[in-house]
């Protein structure tokens, strides 16, 4: 049995354990005594059932029922503790389920690190052992543009994400939750998704809200020009997708001349129209001839316009819109592309080249690749390519007999003439209005899916760019290959402080005494590593270093190079936050010193450049920018968040990615370090202006602290000050009885110690746990295995 499932069975209420009796409980993990009960497998088997959704009072009748295990006298977790009294003062942790439109009041009295979230404050019954939680608000959100459709649903339903999750992500979105945030603070609620997972379904929430938005700014807009009717206002309100709406609202916009059917409507048709669906055998079309009136002079042009309302009927009905588009789902349809027959007189013929494999191009929407996808579109745009959706004559004859035959066949018996005009309806609303609806569906959903793949895949690689090990305690020699204008070459310390700069032409028949200099440089900074840039004479600087080490030119230093990316270093050396950092240096070599940062420490570095510039995606400059910089920026906090910044040294374009942050805040946290010194501890924060208590929840677990450089800081602080001097505040003396007896008004700042919660040191913060006597919020850390068994090493060794 493993130390997880022993502790989950022996130990089911320790998340609720106080501080001070985690020594003991520790021991008696760690150790693992063989005394211990262990409890029945059938309770642990209903402790660890999924819940299941049921109304309150009989959830709790069922605990009341739950066989309760007979206690051992002989064995106790907390021997020499008094029992009762635990059970008075500790009792586990919970709270009343989210309800709607109930306003939460955050506790100013206690850490929000160590406090349990409002969400995750679940019954033990009801969450097991920190299983997913399913929020007793039920599946039902309430939005600001209500639809005839259900908006969590929908969103499961294109997500494939169950809709109790999907109900759940709303309400964290609605409440400014960031993804770092819920992806490590709110695991239970979420189902343990991935944050690339909640990122899609972000992404699809906020074009779910901008169709409802959309359709109701149509809606009052018909309303006001007295268009709206009870057919089209249930119209609107089906539509899920933008393509739907434009749709149904392109015969009412401004400047259209009106769809053959309004005009039909004009010349007043629609009762004959409707006539032919419900009461047939009374309708005669031959009264409705004006000879003297266009489009009604003759019985050829009355059945015409009569078509064209039927047609319309048809082509915006919503069974008859989900019919065909169920069958096309079971059909073949292929998209095809050819070469345009005027590519060849405008367009450059190495453009026309890089498209020949889809000069004649056929596959079926359902396999098709998301990288075809994007070329076929690119083609398409510079008029090399054409493009159509072929679907088969079969979908057209079966729909045409399902309407005729099933969903607007009439109630009473249809003359041959005017069965005729039916059929002809049926077939022009499919070849006129459905068919050229369903072409750019399949388009939109393609090129939407292509689009949302080509930026998860640029998030993905970013991620593992932003992520690479870094390499510390090394001096580094950065160098920005070049011919003309030599190679550009910057030295920086172990601490990324530039020591020299310089520029040597070794492609330019001075290499041998360019090799000197840069030997001199080497020697003088005992620097032993070199990072080359991979743009231009990448490959002639690579073959001259590594001439010169197998030659064994550096001795005794042992040389080595290597090469890395310098994709956005010539646009970040001339961007304002270059110059603002390095005002005295040249753009050139500006470049060289962030080609050597970007070993040193990727992610400081990388940040700084604008992610759609470092060049690892596909297609990214054909896909929509906005959905890009959102995403981009989304898995840069990401990966700020998920490796942390020690505040005390972190730069302000680091800062302003960390969740719950922005430039503005992340400018005032600097402003205030250099006001006030170093944060000796979270609480701190607090005191930052623009910075509350939702911004506080949403970072505070993401910020490190560096407490050697605050013992340092605080040493060095109290021998200035001298032993007289009260040391309250970070860079703030209290003044002497000299100055008066009249006291400053106390305020409810934090504490200005250093809080060893916010270290990092396993050992320190067991040291911590033993000595601690006062009441302390409870700790949720045995629920990581990965954790669970850090603590155990660190603890039997601190021991």
């Amino acid at each position: 049995m493993t130390n997880m499932a022993f502790l989950r069975i022996c130990i089911p209420n320790l998340k609720a354990c106080p501080l001070k009796f985690w020594p003991l409980v520790i021991d008696l993990i760690f150790y693992e005594d063989a005394s211990l009960p262990i409890a029945p497998a059938e309770d642990n088997k209903v402790q660890l059932q999924k819940p299941k959704e049921e109304n309150v009072g009989s959830k709790l009748n069922t605990l009341k029922q739950m066989p309760v295990l007979p206690k051992k006298p002989e064995v106790c977790p907390f021997q020499g503790v008094n029992v009762k009294n635990l059970e008075s003062d500790e009792k586990p942790s919970t709270s009343a389920p989210v309800v709607e439109n109930q306003v939460k009041h955050e506790k100013s009295e206690e850490d929000f690190a160590f406090d349990e979230p409002p969400l995750k404050k679940m019954k033990s019954a009801t969450s097991p052992e920190g299983k997913p939680v399913k929020s007793l608000g039920g599946n039902k959100v309430k939005e600001e543009f209500e639809m005839n459709w259900d908006i969590v649903q929908v969103l499961s339903d294109r997500t494939n994400v169950e809709p109790w999750v999907c109900a759940n992500l709303i309400r964290l979105f609605k409440e400014e939750n960031t993804i770092p945030f819920i992806v490590r603070y709110r695991k239970e609620l979420i189902n343990n998704l991935e944050a690339d997972a909640l990122r899609e379904v972000q992404q699809t929430l906020e074009e779910l809200r901008t169709v409802a938005k959309k359709t109701h700014t149509m809606i009052q807009k018909l309303k006001k020009e007295g268009k709206l009717s009870g057919c089209l206002f249930t119209s609107l309100l089906n539509c899920r997708t933008l393509e739907e709406l434009d749709h149904v609202t392109t015969p009412y916009k401004m400047g259209s001349k009106g769809t053959k059917a309004q005009r039909a409507k004009q010349l007043g048709l629609e009762p004959a129209a409707l006539s032919l669906l419900q009461s047939p055998m009374a309708l005669n079309l031959f009264s409705y001839i004006r000879p003297n009136t266009k489009g009604l002079a003759n019985i050829q042009e009355v059945e015409a316009g009569v078509q064209h309302i039927l047609a319309d009927i048809f082509a915006k009905d919503k069974d008859t819109l989900d019919f065909i588009r169920r069958l096309c789902q079971q059909r073949y349809i292929c998209i095809q592309s050819a070469l345009a027959k005027v590519s060849s007189k405008n367009s450059n013929e190495k453009d026309i080249d890089k498209f020949q494999i889809y000069h004649e191009f056929s596959c079926n929407i359902k396999n098709i690749q998301h990288h075809q996808i994007l070329a076929i579109n690119r083609g398409e745009n510079l008029k090399i390519l054409t493009v159509k959706v072929n679907i088969p004559d079969g979908v057209k004859n079966e729909f045409c007999w399902w309407c005729v035959n099933e969903r607007w066949r009439p109630k009473q018996f249809l003359k041959p003439e005017l069965m005729r005009i039916l059929r002809n309806s049926v077939e022009d609303a499919y070849k006129r209005l459905i068919y050229p609806l369903l072409c750019r569906e399949f388009r939109s959903k393609l090129t939407s899916d292509a689009e949302k793949e080509s930026v998860m895949m640029f998030g993905r690689n970013l991620r593992q760019l932003l992520l690479t090990s870094p390499v510390r305690g090394r001096t580094l020699m950065g160098v920005d290959p070049g011919y003309k204008h030599g190679c550009k070459l910057a030295i920086i310390s172990p601490t990324s402080q530039i020591l020299h700069t310089d520029i040597v032409y070794l492609h330019s028949g001075q290499g041998f005494r360019e090799a000197e200099k840069i030997k001199r440089l080497l020697l003088q900074f005992s620097c032993s590593t070199v990072v080359i840039g991979n743009g231009t004479a990448c490959r002639e600087t690579e073959a001259y270093f590594a001439d010169l080490i197998m030659k064994k030119y550096f001795a005794p230093l042992d040389v080595v190079y290597c090469i890395v990316s310098e994709a956005g270093a010539s646009i970040y050396s001339v961007s304002p936050e270059a110059s603002k950092e390095m005002p005295d240096l040249d753009p050139n070599l500006r470049s060289a010193v962030s080609i050597a940062r970007r070993v040193q420490d990727p992610l400081a570095e990388l940040v700084k450049i604008e992610p759609k510039h470092i060049g690892v995606g596909m297609y990214q400059h054909d896909v929509s920018q906005t959905l890009l910089k959102a995403t981009l920026d989304s898995v840069v906090e990401e990966c700020v968040s998920f490796v942390g910044v020690d505040i005390n040294i972190c730069s302000e374009i680091l800062l302003r990615h960390i969740a719950g942050l922005n430039a503005t805040r992340a400018r005032n946290i600097i402003e205030w370090r250099e006001k006030n010194g170093p944060f000796i501890n979270r609480e701190q924060l607090k005191e930052v202006k623009g910075l509350g208590p939702k911004t506080f929840q949403q970072c505070a677990g993401f910020i490190r602290f560096n407490q050697d450089y605050i013992k340092t800081f605080c040493s060095n602080k109290k021998t200035q000050l001298g032993s007289h001097a009260l040391f309250t505040k970070a860079g703030t003396q209290l003044t002497s009885e000299k100055q008066g007896k009249k006291k400053s008004k106390p305020t409810p700042s934090a504490s200005y110690q250093p809080n060893p919660l916010d270290q990092t040191s396993v050992e320190k913060f067991l040291n911590y746990c033993k000595k601690v006597k006062k009441k302390c919020n409870y700790f949720f850390i045995f629920s990581d295995n990965n954790l669970f068994s850090l603590l155990r090493q660190e603890y039997l060794s601190f021991r």
